[in-house]
């Protein structure tokens, strides 16, 4: 061994320190690779002994997760405190003043994460039948020792020893006295394993590595503290429990999506070395999925080069921040910079589901009884089964986190949205006003597109003579070469002005998905004489008064004149689609000659035998001409029950 294992790592043949960065799934990783590349008969664990058999006990329950909790020795159950009585005295109540100071002391805890390198360790020796070893002092008064510490990705590049070295002069000394005391009891501990075992690992933080070294080399030469200088105090007896799922962000060192994708890499026998950053991009996809089946046809279309700029804006703020991997604020916030609200919040709920919540390890024996109720966790506390909340700390801190908060319009509950349903008023509706300047905007876009196409059909084309026109016109120049004449473009205007216009979105349309149909009338000289097909809005409530559908197809009658509702006027009774009657009322209502009609694909033969029924032509504009996501985003109609409902519809409305 002491020819494969770096100089570094090693306080001498017998003992090695593996140097690891707690919470880091990449040094979890490289733990597991480590043992395998090595042998040892001995995995010496920096925790207490008395957290060995829950501790253990949990490991085989793995890929579920759960935690170890240590209640300071005061607080070694769960019991409520008795309730207040003046008359009993303060031994018959149960208090002391040792007892106050108790309850002020955190409870600490030990997280059972698969991305956590000790947890690591001890799964991987308990898989060879190694023997482990918990040799950390037992105390009820444990202080985290942590400190900002450089990216883990970095050991993708560089050799573990190499990364401790460098970071070697920047690691503060233990600042009170019980961590220093810790750091010679674990350096006593090794010496006395060395007497049975010779091959020792101790996977410990990296910042507590150098100071393992330097009580190691003085108990060697009997300047150190030994065990018998040092005290374990009495603790309580240290119990496992679930973990409510939807709180396991507070007990993971990295993203629960993430450890997932560890987890099945282990299962799967899959290469998850560069999972923290491949890890990053299936995250999105998944989230892309999940907005997908979560918004439907509502949702705006999540293309491969949409992804790529997310991708590279997460880059630039990981950049910005320092780091070579995006946490989740950055992810997140690239997410709804580029792509949305809704779907950063999506990207949001998938990173924290954790695959493995409720799924035991194959070696389990058994459980914690399913009558115990989960423990949930936030941020440095957590709920207990009787509902009492504890400070917690952590036995295996990795590097402070901070946390921030993003705003993200959440979606309503289905409470919300019944109450909103039940309360609608049918005989109260209009439109939102910033909807309507859209998607007149695009009906003014479709309109002058038609209009060139028009002009196109007129075109012809003359010899040069003293103007070029509208241009020369090389094909024709080309084809009268011989003559050496230079032919020109002549583009007449076009006559007459187009006063309909059709979209049709989704053709063909089934009936059955938009059952919505309807005309409304101008409010504003601006606006159009409206009539289309839509999903149904009460179906999707988006807020108190406000429901959201979907543009199926539409008539634009422009400048606005008053008709009859298309939809119950019976001299359209003759069609048999809903896109057949939009375009006779359209074909039926318009001054002009010819119409204009978006749709994705030209009009068929049916279509325009429909027209020349009321002497017009269609003039066909490609739904390829706009953006998609412009498309998918002018589709969306908002319907609010009422005038006084715009006053504060923005606060609900967003953008998909």
């Amino acid at each position: 061994m002491s020819d494969t294992v770096p100089e570094l790592l090693r306080l001498n043949d017998r003992v090695t320190l593996l140097p690891i960065i707690h919470g880091s799934g990449q040094f979890a990783w490289l733990t597991r690779r480590f043992m395998l590349e090595h042998n040892f008969d001995c995995l010496a664990v920096p925790l207490p002994p008395s957290f060995q058999q829950p501790v253990e006990e949990a490991v085989l329950e793995l890929p579920r997760p759960s935690i170890v909790l240590q209640h300071p020795a005061s607080q070694s159950t769960f019991e409520p405190p008795l309730p207040f009585n003046p008359e009993l005295s303060a031994e018959e109540y149960g208090e002391s003043a040792d007892d106050d100071d108790a309850e002020a002391l955190p409870t600490s805890y030990v997280p059972i994460d698969p991305c956590q390198s000790v947890i690591m360790a001890i799964r991987a020796a308990m898989g060879e039948h190694i023997p482990r070893h918990f040799i950390d002092l037992e105390t009820n008064h444990f202080q985290p020792f942590s400190t900002v510490m450089p990216d883990a990705h970095a050991v993708r590049h560089v050799a573990v020893e190499k990364f401790a070295a460098a970071i070697l002069p920047s690691i503060p000394p233990p600042s009170d006295e019980l961590t220093r005391d810790r750091m010679h009891y674990m350096a006593a501990q090794l010496t006395e394993l060395e007497k049975s075992y010779q091959r020792i690992l101790l996977v410990t933080s990296i910042l507590h590595w150098p100071w393992i070294r330097d009580a190691h080399r003085l108990l060697r030469t009997d300047q150190g503290r030994s065990i018998d200088d040092l005290e374990n105090e009495e603790v309580s007896t240290p119990t496992r429990h679930k973990i409510n799922s939807k709180t396991l962000l507070f007990l993971f060192g990295e993203l629960p999506f993430i450890t997932s994708l560890h987890e099945r890499a282990r299962a799967e026998l899959e290469d998850d070395e560069n999972l923290q950053i491949d890890g990053v991009k299936e995250l999105l996809i998944a989230g892309r999925q999940s907005y997908l089946d979560d918004l439907g046809n509502r949702a705006r279309k999540i293309t491969p080069l949409l992804l790529s700029k997310c991708l590279q804006y997460i880059r630039n703020l990981s950049l910005i921040n320092r780091r070579m991997t995006p946490d989740m604020v950055t992810i997140i916030t690239a997410c709804k910079q580029v792509l949305g609200d809704q779907f950063a919040l999506h990207v949001a709920e998938v990173a924290t589901k954790y695959a493995y919540a409720d799924e035991p390890g194959a070696n389990s024996d058994q459980w914690i009884p399913e009558s115990d109720q989960p423990i949930t966790l936030g941020i440095d506390q957590a709920r207990l089964p009787n509902q009492d909340v504890v400070s917690l700390v952590n036995r295996l801190p990795g590097p402070p986190i901070s946390w921030q908060t993003i705003q993200l319009q959440r979606r309503p509950s289905d409470k919300e949205r019944h109450e909103w349903q039940h309360n609608w008023n049918p005989y109260s509706q209009c439109s939102y006003p910033p909807e309507d300047e859209r998607i007149e905007l695009l009906r003014n876009r479709v309109s002058e597109r038609a209009q060139a196409i028009m002009g196109q059909d007129l075109a012809r084309t003359e010899k040069f003579t003293t103007s070029v026109k509208d241009g020369i016109d090389i094909r024709d120049t080309i084809r009268h070469w011989y003559e050496k004449e230079i032919y020109v473009k002549v583009m007449p205007p076009s006559r007459g002005q187009l006063d309909a216009c059709l979209m049709l979105f989704d053709s063909p349309a089934d009936p059955r998905d938009y059952p919505w149909r309807t005309t409304w009338f101008a409010e504003h000289e601006w606006e159009s004489t409206l009539a289309f097909f839509a999903s149904d809005f009460q179906q999707e409530m988006v807020g108190p008064g406000i429901g959201l559908g979907i543009y199926g197809g539409a008539m634009f009658l422009y400048p606005p004149v008053p008709i009859r509702d298309i939809w119950r006027d019976r001299r359209l009774n003759f069609t048999a689609t809903l896109e057949e009657r939009l375009i006779a009322a359209a074909c039926m209502h318009s001054r002009s000659k010819h119409v204009a009609i978006m749709s994705p694909l030209p009009p068929g033969g049916g279509w325009k035998r429909l027209a020349r029924r009321f002497k017009k032509h269609l003039v066909h504009v490609p739904m390829s001409s706009f953006s998609d996501q412009e498309i998918q985003q002018l589709r969306m109609v908002h319907v609010l029950n009422g005038g006084e409902v715009r006053s504060y519809a923005a606060d609900f409305i967003r953008k998909a």
